[in-house]
């Protein structure tokens, strides 16, 4: 087959087979050629929905990316709805299987998904739209500049003559693809801007809505494996004849990463687990622990550094300041915690696999499972689930080997399911980290130098050590600290690596939850120093930074900036870019002579452009400032005997609502292009409250978790 040359600009296909209506994919731009077939040859491409409009009018819409509470099922189907002018009643929406090239990146990560497709999303629209205008136009042979869409229908405007989209399906899909159609104006928006209900709210509430923990398949049996608490460890042995004694209990067996129970319900295998005699092979890693981990790591952290920043001269600015301040800030590492833990259902049977998982990267799972198989991709169906909560987690596969190496062995469809203590055991945990800043200050009070050295374990470095040695820089450890926006002459921001054998992953705003914490609590730190208002003295420096400045205003002005509180209360500033997006937050917290401090209420202000969903977003930040709570009062993990300390939630406590403060959040109006909303929230609340606590008592937390004794005069 010939293979046509398609240019770099977005390749929109069409397809149709009778009755089937009009079908346009979408695709991001490529570097090569796509086949007719909408597959690319030799190199990756990224086809991010598909709209198919059908004859009984309906407006399907698949979406590639994972729901887990960010709304996106309804969010990207806005997008395209609006340009296409549908009737949101007859929008569907339906969830993408795993495919190779299909649909280009499935992963749903990094605050992305609206960001990194809009422009393509309107596109599809917008051509759909053209294509039912000319064929409406040609029906009624009449110019196409008297023609427009509306609510799901093509109107000749001097007659008034309508069709619906439904009867113009065949007779669009015949028509070429316009590569540029023009798009609606943002003041023609009907639907993006506005808090449209969510597509899965109803489902959710009646019960309908279907995560992974919710699958059935028929002759199905039930799973959980038990792995070696200490890292690196292995199965050394274990007797499984009181396992098999539990009712229910249909088989336990060793698998590569540990010890599978088998059986007739969830609750059986779990007591099959518990009752298992098993000795393991700890490893070396028996022997750390977190003091031991900390010890390491403020040693290294003396040594070389590989720079990630580098403005003027530090060293000469610290040798002619009149003062230098320094300080240290450390956070722990700390778990994802989703509230549905791992599990996956894998059905193994003649040499393929069907896959229903909980997953934020549906083409990693497919690639797993392959490989765990001997198989090609092709082979391996991975139907994705709701996610009950992902926060970075589910961005691994490993849980997946677990059911797919069950499911091989005893021939059936296996639900597996991770018991909350071996999904707290087993995370893939936000890097502990220490971070050591100084800078130099003139008499004046004013900071010639700014320096942050970030001493942390490089989740890269572990994910690919091949490619990350001690010696070279993983720039996402330092994302938040390389950008640190303060306008400062002199500016060095540098990395030491610090990997155990701690498994490390990506967390809600990954390290930008650590880098925030250290600069947003040092420059309050340079404030104080100064003299100056903290919320002034930021805006001095960002005079450059007007998206800061406007979330810094707007947060301020709404939380009365400057007036007094009272006795034992305290306000604090924070504010934090990520993602695309920018964030401040102020908090206001109330102290006890005992140490004991409630957050009373927490301000928000978020630039994050063109607002899709604006109730999304809101609650993106209410979720953000939920999660960075806890991280800041309550989520530590500690390392004991080379294992997680932590078992359940009665030890890794998770914020309670009678903690929960009042929450406000307010949108910056703006047209510039959208940016990310579930992560962008988190960073600056730790640095908030600890602000906060400071302005209260005048005790600076350079620690997390805060814990009532380090409040205590």
């Amino acid at each position: 087959m010939a293979h046509p040359t398609v240019s770099r600009r977005d390749f929109l296909k069409v397809s149709s087979t009778a009755g089937a209506g009009l079908m346009i994919g979408v695709f991001l731009p490529v570097k090569e050629r796509l086949i007719d077939a909408g597959l690319v040859s030799g190199q990756p491409f990224e086809p991010n929905a598909f709209l198919a409009i059908n004859p009984d009018n309906t407006v399907a819409i698949t979406v590639a990316k994972s729901e887990m509470g960010q709304h996106i099922r309804t969010s990207l189907p806005m997008i395209i709805a609006d340009e296409l002018d549908a009737d949101w009643s007859q929008v569907k929406v339906t969830q993408a299987d795993a495919h190779p090239d299909k649909y280009g990146s499935q992963g749903t990560g990094g605050s992305g998904s609206i960001r990194r497709s809009f422009g393509k999303l309107r596109k599809a629209g917008a051509a759909a739209r053209e294509m039912l205008i000319e064929a409406g136009a040609n029906e009624w042979n009449v110019d196409k500049s008297e023609c427009a869409v509306s609510n799901g229908k093509v109107i000749h405007k001097p007659s008034g003559r309508q069709f619906t989209f439904g009867e113009l399906t065949n007779k669009a899909a015949s028509l070429p693809v316009p590569e540029d159609p023009p798009l609606k104006s943002p003041k023609d928006f009907k639907f993006i801007g506005k808090s449209m209900p969510g597509m899965d709210t109803r489902s959710r509430v009646n019960g309908a809505a279907k995560y992974g923990i919710d699958v059935q398949i028929p002759d199905m049996v039930y799973a959980t494996v038990v792995r070696c608490p200490t890292f690196g460890g292995k199965v050394k042995s274990f007797n499984s004849r009181a396992a098999k004694k539990i009712t229910g209990v249909k088989d336990i067996f060793e698998i590569e990463e540990g010890v599978a129970v088998v059986g007739t319900n969830t609750w059986a295998v779990v007591k099959g687990q518990r009752a298992a005699d098993i000795k393991w092979n700890h490893g070396k890693f028996a022997k750390w622990n977190s003091s031991r981990i900390r010890t390491m790591m403020k040693k290294k952290g003396l040594g070389n550094a590989v720079v990630a920043r580098e403005e003027g001269d530090v060293a000469k600015a610290q040798q002619d300041a009149d003062n230098v301040l320094e300080m240290a800030y450390e956070v722990p590492f700390t778990s994802h915690a989703t509230m549905e833990p791992m599990n996956c259902v894998a059905h193994v049977m003649n040499g393929k696999c069907e896959i229903w998982v909980p997953t934020q990267v549906p083409q990693r799972v497919q690639t797993t499972a392959a490989e765990a198989l001997g198989v090609s991709e092709e082979k391996v169906t991975v139907h994705v689930t709701m996610l009950g909560g992902g926060f970075g987690r589910r961005l691994w596969a490993d849980f997946v080997t677990d059911a797919v190496a069950i499911s091989k062995k005893i021939g059936k469809p296996v639900l597996m399911l991770w018991t909350r203590e071996e999904d707290m055991a087993h995370d893939f945990y936000r890097p502990t980290s220490i971070h050591k800043l100084s800078s130099a200050m003139t008499k004046k009070n004013k900071a010639t130098s700014w320096s942050h050295r970030v001493i942390a374990p490089s989740i890269s470095g572990q994910l690919s050590p091949e490619r990350f040695s001690e010696g070279q820089l993983d720039r996402s450890a330092v994302n938040g600290a390389s950008n640190v926006p303060y306008e400062i002459p002199n500016i060095l921001v540098d990395y030491v690596m610090t990997n155990t054998e701690v498994p490390v992953g990506w967390w809600r705003s990954v390290y930008n939850s650590q880098n925030a914490f250290a600069n947003e609590g040092f420059i309050d730190e340079l404030a104080h120093a100064a003299g100056t208002d903290p919320y002034k003295f930021r805006l001095k420096l960002l005079k450059n930074s007007p998206r800061h400045v406007g979330v810094l205003n707007l947060a301020a002005e709404k939380t009365d900036w400057g007036k007094n509180l009272g006795k034992g209360r305290g306000r604090g500033i924070a504010v934090h870019e990520s993602f695309g997006s920018w964030v401040a937050h102020v908090a206001e917290v109330t102290v006890n002579s005992n140490g004991n401090f409630t957050v009373d209420r927490i301000v928000g202000a978020i630039d994050c452009g063109l607002a899709v969903h604006p109730d999304g977003i809101r609650m993106q930040m209410e979720s953000g400032i939920v999660y960075g709570l806890t991280s800041t009062l309550k989520g530590e993990i500690t390392i004991k005997d080379g294992a997680v300390a932590q078992s359940n939630f009665h030890e890794f406590e998770l914020l309670r609502i009678d903690e929960m403060p009042k929450v406000e959040t307010y949108i910056v109006n703006s047209h510039e292009a959208p940016g990310g909303a579930g992560e962008p929230g988190l960073p600056p609340v730790a640095p908030a409250v600890t602000n906060a606590i400071f302005d209260a008592t005048g005790i600076r937390i350079r620690k997390l978790p805060i814990r009532p004794e380090d409040l205590r005069v």
